[in-house]
């Protein structure tokens, strides 16, 4: 048997570190708002006549190989711990080969390793029949992705990955639900532009911080994501509205306010591509994900993507072509 599986990254807009367990509990209807785009993890897994198993990245160049399942669980550590975490729990009953690849930049902040877990959790669940839904997909993977990284995850990243769209991800103690944002893709691909700085963050870490100082009781961590929660809110009805403007001036007060709660957000080179591209028609910029690094998403009018795009080339940074893509997780099976 052979299954083949693929899901989409993600770039955030507004709301990020709020959709990791206790922080939405403490505000008023916090969601957080993102989109899939076009750059994919994928996962092929074929299966073998003994019992060996045999991972492999792509992009990492990672390669380990046990004799069975129970030398898998007999291991303390893994070169490639997502996909050797996610076999522990699924446990199939052959032996097979898994050949993973990621087209997110290393630390780009854009859910590289959270679309990677939903993309080879979907295939191992259509391996071993264990018929999740997604949603329980979802939380599965999630939870093994904190036991691996030993810090809360959000929710938020896996979403576009498991729907693909335009996505508000609304938190509640009732649990997390996905509203599909109805928003013509063609409007916000013509004002999107994507880059990548090179610099590599640890997203754990970042959002750790964050975390702890809000749980610790920090006044001022508390009223900053009071002001994220409304700032996300209303990014969801302007996108919904089209309202383009309103959508640039709501990124611009997130990137403020997200500032203010770890200045170690954002780099050098971030403030100098926000800065050059906002006198050449970039509207707004934010960071994706927990910063510190990674990717930078602009909001820009249609007409000064390129001259953004070369400002962005010439600082040193790489522009990433993306545009939204409108399905999520993909699992194909070939008998």
């Amino acid at each position: 048997m052979k299954i083949t599986a693929r899901s989409p990254c993600r770039v955030d807009l507004a709301g990020g570190t709020l959709d990791i367990w206790p922080l939405y509990l403490y505000h008023e209807s916090p969601l957080t708002v993102n989109f899939a785009v076009n750059r994919y993890t994928s996962c092929t897994i074929e299966t073998r006549r003994d019992h060996a198993i045999t991972l492999r990245s792509r992009d990492q160049g990672g390669e380990e190989t046990f004799d069975s399942l129970g030398s898998l669980l007999r291991a303390r550590r893994y070169r490639l711990p997502l996909p050797a975490w996610l076999l522990r729990f699924f446990r199939p009953d052959t032996g097979l080969s898994m050949v993973l690849g990621s087209e997110a930049p290393a630390g780009a902040g854009i859910a590289g390793s959270s679309s990677l877990m939903i993309t080879i959790g979907s295939a191992l669940n259509r391996l071993t029949g264990s018929g999740h839904n997604l949603e329980k997909l979802r939380e599965i993977v999630q939870n093994i992705e904190s036991q691996i990284i030993r810090v809360p995850t959000g929710a938020q990243d896996y979403y576009p990955a498991m729907y693909g769209g335009v996505n508000a991800i609304a938190l509640s103690p009732a649990g997390v639900h996905r509203q599909a944002i109805e928003v013509p893709h063609t409007e916000l691909n013509e004002r999107i532009v994507l880059a990548y700085t090179g610099e590599p963050r640890n997203s754990g870490i970042n959002n750790w911080e964050v975390t702890k100082a809000h749980i610790d009781g920090d006044r001022r961590v508390h009223r900053n994501f009071d002001h994220i929660t409304a700032i996300a809110r209303a990014m969801r009805d302007s996108l919904a509205a089209r309202d383009w403007g309103e959508t640039a001036r709501l990124l611009h007060e997130e990137w403020t306010h997200r500032r203010r709660n770890a200045p170690g957000i954002t780099t050098p080179l971030i403030d100098m591509l926000a800065a050059r591209t906002r006198r050449l028609g970039a509207l707004a910029a934010k960071v994706c994900g927990a910063g510190g690094g990674g990717c930078v998403v602009f909001l820009v009018e249609p007409d000064a993507r390129e001259r953004v795009s070369a400002a962005i080339t010439s600082l040193g940074a790489e522009v990433l072509p993306v545009s939204v893509e409108p399905k999520g997780v993909r699992v194909r099976v070939e008998q």
